[in-house]
């Protein structure tokens, strides 16, 4: 409810609890990932990394495959897996495999998601213990029409917000000095948001307001969003189960690009 709430999407199937129906906003896992993440800087070979190569990481992409919704009361385990490690021309890229399941072992969800950091170099060769899945195929979906336009205002503390009701604890978003120190020009909103407040209006505008129906969601993270500002989130086509969209940020960049769900 606290996580919905932080992005002002106040649906009664997020917050009516007199339904006994009440399910997790489809973007919600990432508050599970998000310390199995952290602990990833334990894994052997980590220890190297220093606190200042860490502040710069960034998220890049995300994949995530949701088997069914979360619901009130469940009790879930969040598992990191670390699938492959490789030099690009901006730093190191590490694709992590996050798997949650419940007290039987049952998987609710699966997320691939690519973290680079800018400037860090790997010692050795590249490493993959497995592929990603292959991404859906946009074109068709996106074909010679326009787009639809939806305006997304993002309050000037929308990150402090985000940071506390998601418990995703980076201060990247939240202290100016430390991003400062990290090399950005301000405090800048959590990826993770952005493409949440667009998987909002998607669901409301798409699905008819029904979350449960989502099953796969992902994109690039592709350029910052400061605050306070408006995003606009572009649906350039839903076909058959796939929707593909685009947010750009006030002055025209694309904060979050290549985006698709995919729905039943």
């Amino acid at each position: 409810m606290a996580y919905a709430a932080g992005l002002e999407d106040f649906s009664p199937r997020y917050m009516n609890t007199e339904a006994d129906a009440v399910v997790a906003h489809p973007v919600f896992p990432v508050c599970l990932e998000w310390p199995a993440i952290l602990d990833c800087a334990n894994l052997p070979g980590s220890q190297s990394v220093t606190v200042e190569e860490r502040a710069r990481s960034v998220h890049a992409a995300h994949d995530m495959h949701i088997f069914r919704p979360i619901r009130a009361g469940e009790v879930l385990t969040t598992t990191a897996t670390v699938i492959g490690v490789r030099q690009i021309g901006s730093g190191a890229a590490q694709t992590t495999r996050l798997d949650t399941v419940d007290a039987q072992g049952d998987l609710f969800c699966r997320t691939y998601q690519l973290g680079i950091s800018r400037g860090v170099d790997v010692a050795g060769d590249p490493a993959e213990t497995e592929s990603a899945p292959e991404l859906p195929n946009l074109e068709p979906v996106q074909g010679p029409g326009g787009a639809e336009s939806i305006a997304i205002p993002v309050a000037a503390g929308a990150a402090h917000v985000y940071t506390e009701c998601a418990r995703i604890w980076n201060p990247i978003h939240t202290d100016r000095a430390v991003a400062l120190a990290a090399g950005l020009p301000d405090i800048i909103l959590h990826g993770t948001a952005t493409m949440a407040l667009a998987v909002s209006r998607i669901v409301e505008r798409v699905l008819g307001g029904d979350p449960t129906r989502v099953r796969r969601l992902g994109g690039r993270f592709s350029a910052m969003v400061f605050m306070p500002s408006t995003l606009q989130l572009l649906i350039h086509g839903a076909d058959t189960g796939l929707v593909s969209f685009t947010v750009l940020t006030e002055d025209g960049q694309r904060a979050f690009s290549e985006g698709f769900l995919c729905f039943d």
